[in-house]
This record gives C-alpha cells, sequence and structure tokens, in this order.
C-alpha cells in the first residue's frame, strides 16, 4: 500500500463522517483475479482480529431492464 491505514482513515475522516461499520476499500494488487464460489476472503487488523468469508456463488438479485421500461 501506498499509505498506510492511520494516514487513509485521517484524510478519508477529514471529508466525511465514519460511523461504526463502514468498511474502506483500497483497491486490489496487480495479478489478482476475480473471485470465485468457494473462495476464502480474510482481512486482518493487527490488535483487533481477522475476518473471514466465504465466497457463495448466488443469483443476479436485480431485474436487468431499467425502471419504468415497458416489458
Amino acid at each position: 500500500m501506498i499509505f498506510g491505514v492511520p494516514t487513509l482513515i485521517s484524510w478519508i475522516s477529514s471529508i466525511m463522517t465514519l460511523e461504526p461499520g463502514d468498511l474502506i476499500f483500497t483497491g486490489t494488487p496487480s495479478g489478482v483475479g476475480p473471485m470465485n464460489d468457494g473462495d476464502v476472503v480474510e482481512v486482518t487488523v493487527e490488535g483487533i482480529g481477522c475476518l473471514r468469508n466465504t465466497v457463495i456463488a448466488s443469483e443476479v438479485l436485480f431485474d436487468k431492464q431499467p425502471v419504468g421500461a415497458p416489458s
């Protein structure tokens, strides 16, 4: 990462209010591909712990027609 976590939090909180539960996404390093069903995603914060989630494929949950378009 170009900037450390404290720098990112400081900059973001200078332009908006961060609330409990907010997530800060910092991007993806080159060479990382798409996530697939069954992949495990882990985020570790030193002194706090590890959040681990398994990717589960799901159906598209939205209609592909624009809102108000004739059917």
